[in-house]
């Protein structure tokens, strides 16, 4: 498995969200909700138009088993409205063209994949969108990795840090610093 940084600058995620919602609102909502929820995106795709339209999310994750509930973004929310109308209720929101199930991953890993390299984002996949959300989660709630810890489900707070690039940032900081003469 490949190592997948976060974006970390607000004016690239506005950029890439622009891009994909003027080409497929389905893969503008999928970047949406891997950024504003900080879900995998193996769960993201199992959602139903039914499950969007309530105030909030309840989920039992699938790789952990962990249930979660959390009201939705109201950004997020702003755009679920926006992309449900005229939708069934039984219909998958991130359903394949092809079929009545949702995308693989495989076809979500190569949205997300492109888009972020026509916008200079390497290193990149589907879970960039979760370590985006834990990304801005850290920087937006004044540092605390407790709870962002708690969010992602991380049984400690230094893998939550290594895992969203602070250490990585950290790091680089501390050798840049070093001088010897």
């Amino acid at each position: 498995m490949n190592f997948v940084e976060p974006i970390r600058d607000k004016a690239i995620i506005e950029d890439i969200y622009n891009d994909l919602k003027e080409k497929n609102k389905r893969d503008s909502l999928m970047f949406l909700m891997g950024i504003y929820t900080g879900l995998r995106i193996s769960d993201i795709l199992l959602f139903k138009i039914k499950d969007l339209t309530k105030s909030y999310y309840n989920i039992r994750e699938k790789k952990t088993g962990k249930q979660k509930s959390y009201e939705w973004n109201p950004y997020l929310k702003r755009a679920i409205e926006e992309y449900i109308k005229d939708k069934d209720a039984e219909e998958y929101a991130f359903r394949s063209r092809q079929t009545l199930r949702p995308i693989t991953r495989q076809r979500a890993y190569q949205i997300i994949k492109n888009v972020c390299a026509k916008h200079g984002i390497y290193n990149t996949g589907t879970h960039t969108l979760r370590k985006t959300f834990g990304y801005f989660l850290y920087k937006s709630s004044g540092k605390d990795v407790g709870m962002v810890m708690d969010i992602l489900n991380h049984s400690n707070q230094e893998t939550t840090l290594k895992y969203i690039g602070i250490t990585q940032i950290r790091n680089n900081k501390k050798m840049q610093e070093l001088k010897y003469f």
